[in-house]
């Protein structure tokens, strides 16, 4: 059953110490899409992860900076606007469940594939299962981006930073994990606060932003890598 809702809440900025590992980095520019005067654009976003590694406590903490701890079978669609830059922006955030009916633990469905412009893939530091789903599910995008001819973008979330006590995954294999496959990173604890998840969403936002930024460019890197073959090709033969 997928369910679609939207869910609103005050959009002040909030400033505070991050608790990221690894991101890439980044390029800012301007949203093609006009609303009057305010630039908006959207950013569709899935979020994939085991069963009860907290991926729904993430969104409402987003949606509304509550924390609930329990929540029902329920495949949802939100659609949010934050304002990132003084510009609004609108993430639809397609809250997944778990695979089920025998499926493989890291299976993403080709809807999931060609609508998302980024992932969130969410584990339990205490669940080593739930890493080696994310680590499955991370092999399984970076491969539909090569058919798809896709730029989404995608950040690793080790959630229950609050359980230290429950460990199993350490920082470090999350940090290597996001490392070795081009990933963002990300240790938050949903249950504690609200400032390290929205972080989460905001950086996905940046690094969706900076892959379109490069792909709607009126070269992009292979177009600079000619121009400068070219030149470089001109110079040996003057």
């Amino acid at each position: 059953m997928l369910n679609t809702c939207s869910l609103w809440e005050s959009t002040d900025r909030l400033y505070y110490p991050p608790m990221v590992v690894h991101v890439k980095p980044r390029t800012r520019y301007s949203s093609k899409t006009m609303e009057g005067n305010q630039q908006k654009v959207e950013a569709n976003i899935v979020l994939l992860g085991a069963e009860n590694v907290g991926k729904s406590a993430l969104t409402v903490r987003f949606l509304t900076r509550r924390f609930i701890g329990e929540y029902g079978d329920i495949e949802s669609i939100y659609s949010h606007t934050d304002k990132i830059d003084g510009r609004d922006i609108c993430f639809n955030i397609w809250d997944s469940l778990c695979p089920q009916n025998g499926e493989e633990s890291g299976y993403i469905n080709d809807r999931q594939l060609q609508w998302a412009d980024g992932y969130i893939l969410v584990y339990s530091i205490c669940d080593r299962a739930s890493f080696n789903v994310v680590r499955q599910q991370v092999q399984c995008i970076r491969q539909a981006k090569q058919k798809l001819a896709s730029t989404a973008q995608i950040i690793i979330v080790g959630n229950k930073r609050d359980l230290q006590h429950r460990r199993t995954v350490s920082s470090e294999e999350g940090r290597l994990l996001a490392l070795s496959t081009d990933c963002g990173f990300f240790e938050v604890s949903a249950a504690e606060t609200y400032h390290g998840v929205l972080m989460v969403f905001h950086e996905l936002f940046e690094l969706i932003r900076e892959a379109r930024a490069l792909k709607k460019g009126p070269a992009g890197f292979k177009g600079i890598v000619r121009s400068m073959s070219a030149v470089f090709g001109r110079k040996r033969t003057e």
